[in-house]
């Protein structure tokens, strides 16, 4: 299955870089160039099309709409015979059909909001039920996409499971969103997350999450090419939206803790998941691998609050706009984002399997980098 996640990852990327292509060329015949956006959004406009997320929507959603088409419309002996591998995985892909179908559905919904969001500011109230609605609805229809289920028999009830499920969903959406304020920034940082994502699936044999996350990664990748410094077209919030839910989503899939532990067979189930994820510590691993993201996220908030402004209006204040000001060029604060985001990537991968005490070292190398950072950033002063 690893060759069918490289696969899926060409596949998408094939159909992302081209549409990229005529997305940009339509727009800028349309003049859907970057908008002002809400009031109070402090921003540099250029002429450049935020209609980029188009492209990443299309190339994330056809190859997975007509995977599943496939499945129920040719006759499973020719499926077989055609893609081998799928021979073990037919019946779980009908089995999650459903989830899948749901998946299709919020992604459809935030991506539209987000592209009328480009075009016309939305309220962020407005934007804010989007993302919530579309987080809750997962957990709610399917019990395997909640995180620390495990903490449920001791609260009464399904209830925190599915609230830090969709704490995270959308804490993730948002730090993605934030993510999307200098060229190739998010695009980036999305394909290195991704790919750390997908080697920690592909070890654990989780293949439904590794496949998804190979169109995402490929999909992101295609336009990418075209967001590389000078970018000749941004993502917008309706691109932005869309990978920062199926992102939340997957990982929330990939490092789960086996819920039915109170059950007759919950040994064995409990065996298997330290065999495949070294211990209770990896549901943590997302947290790790998305650290900058979420340090992005906290700082931004932190100083938009301490200068008496709302946290919801976007302002030049975010870790990349601040290593700018230390005296970076953007190539440089972006390359550095990047560097960051590959070390705790990695070291995430590295949290899904080993013993407890290897992955204190792991948590403490992930909080070091990042006060080390927070502390360079509070000696230094904008030049």
């Amino acid at each position: 299955m690893t060759i069918v996640a490289l696969l899926l990852l060409a596949l998408a990327f094939a159909i992302s870089f081209p549409l990229t292509a005529l997305v940009r060329r339509l727009s800028l015949r349309l003049n859907a160039l970057d908008s002002p956006g809400s009031p109070g959004h402090v921003k540099v406009l250029r002429p450049v099309p935020n209609t980029g997320g188009i492209a990443i929507f299309i190339a994330l959603a056809l190859p997975i709409a007509l995977g599943l088409l496939a499945v129920y419309v040719i006759p499973q002996p020719t499926l077989v015979a055609q893609v081998p591998a799928l021979a073990d995985h037919l019946a779980g892909i009908r089995e999650r059909t459903p989830l899948a179908l749901a998946v299709l559905a919020c992604m459809t919904i935030l991506h539209l909001v987000g592209v009328i969001d480009d075009r016309r500011a939305l309220p962020a109230g407005f934007k804010a039920i989007a993302m919530g609605v579309c987080a809750l609805v997962i957990p709610i229809i399917d019990r395997d996409t909640r995180l620390l289920t495990l903490l449920d028999p001791h609260v009464g009830g399904s209830w925190l499971s599915i609230a830090l499920t969709v704490l995270w969903i959308v804490a993730v959406i948002n730090a993605m969103n934030f993510m999307d304020n200098m060229d190739a920034l998010c695009a980036g940082v999305c394909v290195i997350a991704g790919s750390c994502f997908l080697a920690s699936a592909l070890l654990q044999g989780q293949w439904f999450v590794a496949a998804s996350l190979a169109l995402l990664i490929g999909s992101v990748a295609g336009f990418l090419v075209w967001n590389a410094p000078p970018a000749r077209i941004f993502m917008g919030d309706g691109g932005a939206l869309v990978i920062g839910f199926l992102l939340g989503f997957l990982t929330v899939r990939t490092t789960y803790v086996p819920h039915s532990l109170d059950e007759p067979h919950a040994a064995a189930d409990a065996a298997l998941y330290v065999a495949r994820a070294g211990g209770w510590y990896g549901v943590f691993m997302p947290l790790v691998v998305l650290a900058v993201p979420m340090y992005d996220i906290a700082s931004v908030i932190v100083v938009r609050l301490s200068l008496g402004k709302s946290p919801f209006v976007a302002s030049p204040h975010h870790l990349s706009h601040r290593l700018v000001s230390y005296g970076l060029s953007k190539s440089d604060a972006v390359g550095i984002i990047y560097g960051l985001t590959a070390i705790t990537g990695l070291a995430g991968i590295l949290l899904g399997s080993v013993e407890a005490w290897q992955a204190i070292v792991v948590a403490a190398l992930v909080l070091v980098l990042l006060l080390t950072l927070a502390m360079f950033e509070w000696r230094r002063r904008p030049v």
